[in-house]
């Protein structure tokens, strides 16, 4: 079982603003082209409003930010296609390796 260290802590803090920037970016993009499909203006409107409703629960969107979830954060980051095992460099081997038993 991994103990969050301190270092992989603050790393976190220090990258989660950046990473969810980029993931609602990417959200943005999408509805756009949601929006601007084809289709009754009506239809469009209730299917972005449903898909926001899903994608504000979402951990690139809220993260719940307290040590004891951080491998769970890391864990929905990777399977939203929020973050990428990329963006896990300069967190410890331990981290990792932890993350890399459910991927």
């Amino acid at each position: 079982m991994y103990s969050v260290k301190e270092s992989d802590w603050k790393l976190f803090r220090k990258l989660l603003p950046e990473w969810q920037e980029r993931f609602m970016g990417k959200l943005l993009g999408e509805y756009s082209t949601m929006i601007a499909g084809q289709g009754l203006a009506s239809d469009r409107f209730w299917r972005l409003q449903e898909r926001l409703q899903k994608d504000v629960r979402k951990t690139g969107v809220r993260a719940e930010m307290k040590r004891s979830v951080l491998i769970m954060n890391l864990r929905s980051l990777l399977r939203e296609g929020a973050i990428s095992k990329d963006d896990l460099d300069g967190f410890s081997e331990e981290l990792r390796q932890s993350l890399t038993t459910c991927f």
